[in-house]
């Protein structure tokens, strides 16, 4: 299902209260962007308990219930876990990853509140929540008859969001202050292979891991946890971060003088973190016509240009990362100042195209 619009996290807890309460509500988003922890806190803050049903581990009878006789009649009892005498909010989770028998077996709970006999208690909330096909996630085609008796959020990834939470529940302080320098690295687009990809989820797990280790967390050991939760390029960058942060070793330096780019083998994720935020900074810094640099930034510019020449020498490809273009293709640094580089690097500039 494509999305007209979309919400960030701190929205949902709003549209919950003003839809979920009246109608059954279904959250679409990415893996990983915290739909199953949105809607049980939203159940909290009502005082509700979550039930969560899983729709790729239901089979019809486990909503239906099974068969009794009684008094000569057959009686379908719903289980458990669903047939409550309080009001809870029943949250279907993996909705759209159901087999269609599944989905049709919660027709009735969805419109009709009730399973059998069995009614819902006045005041339970249905939410249900799934990927989209577009993450590469196993999503099933959802019936025109289930759609159309669901309200339908469409939730998008925010930084701010996510850091204010992260702030407030523990979250590693080299995770907090990578991503508030990088907010474009909390979420990346499920890749299409088998590989990990970063999400709030997994850079969750990354602090877990991070406060797991300790202080005596060595390199090798940083990488494994990267890789191991983030996207490749995102497990690149935050090690070179984590060797800023424990060496003193920053952007400010490289461009004052003090220090030269880290020419080590074994320095090259700290190299490519380095060219990033070089990218950054002139990103930020370099006006769009060269007239237009104040008298203070005129010898920053004449600098930077230096620099992307002794960082070619290093790498071509490092330092090709800081002149690329956006992802549509357009460019990111003014025109001007990639003309010069053309003119002082040209195989630079050939590379890149």
């Amino acid at each position: 299902m494509q999305a007209a619009v979309t919400v960030t996290p701190a929205r949902v807890p709003e549209l919950l209260l003003g839809l979920a309460t009246v109608r059954p509500v279904f959250l679409w988003g990415a893996p990983g962007i915290g739909k199953s922890s949105l809607v049980r806190n939203f159940a909290e803050s009502l005082g509700l308990e979550c039930v969560s049903l899983l729709g790729t581990q239901l089979a019809p009878e486990d909503l239906i219930g099974v068969p009794q006789i009684r008094d000569g009649r057959s009686v379908f009892c719903p289980p458990e876990a669903i047939a409550r005498d309080e009001p809870y909010c029943l949250f279907l989770d993996e909705l759209n990853a159901a087999t269609p028998d599944v989905q049709k077996a919660f027709y009735s709970l969805i419109l009709d509140r009730r399973i059998g006999t069995y009614e819902l208690p006045a005041g339970s909330v249905v939410i249900g929540a799934g990927n989209r096909a577009t993450d590469n996630a196993l999503a099933r085609p959802i019936a025109s008859a289930l759609v159309n008796r669901l309200t339908h959020v469409h939730l998008r990834a925010s930084a701010t969001d996510w850091l204010v939470w992260a702030g407030a529940n523990g979250v590693h302080p080299w995770v907090v202050d990578y991503l508030g320098d990088r907010p474009d690295h909390l979420w990346s687009q499920p890749p299409k292979t088998e590989e990990p990809f970063s999400t709030p989820r997994s850079w969750h797990m990354l602090s877990d891991a991070l406060h797991s280790f300790g202080p005596t967390l060595d390199e090798d050991t940083l990488k494994i946890v990267a890789h191991g939760t983030l996207t490749p390029a995102h497990a690149v960058s935050f090690c070179g971060y984590v060797k800023i942060v424990r060496h003193a070793y920053g952007i400010d330096a490289i461009i004052k003088g003090d220090a030269p780019w880290p020419r080590r083998i074994e320095d090259r994720d700290l190299l490519y973190y380095l060219a990033d935020a070089f990218r950054g900074r002139l990103v930020k810094e370099l006006p769009a016509v060269k007239e237009q640099i104040p008298p203070a930034l005129r010898q920053t510019a004449h600098r930077a240009k230096a620099l992307l020449v002794q960082l070619a020498e290093i790498s071509v490809e490092v330092a090709q990362t800081v002149i690329r273009d956006d992802e549509d293709g357009q460019p990111v640094l003014p025109a001007w100042f990639l003309v010069e580089a053309a003119r002082d690097m040209p195989r630079l500039v050939e590379a890149r195209r």
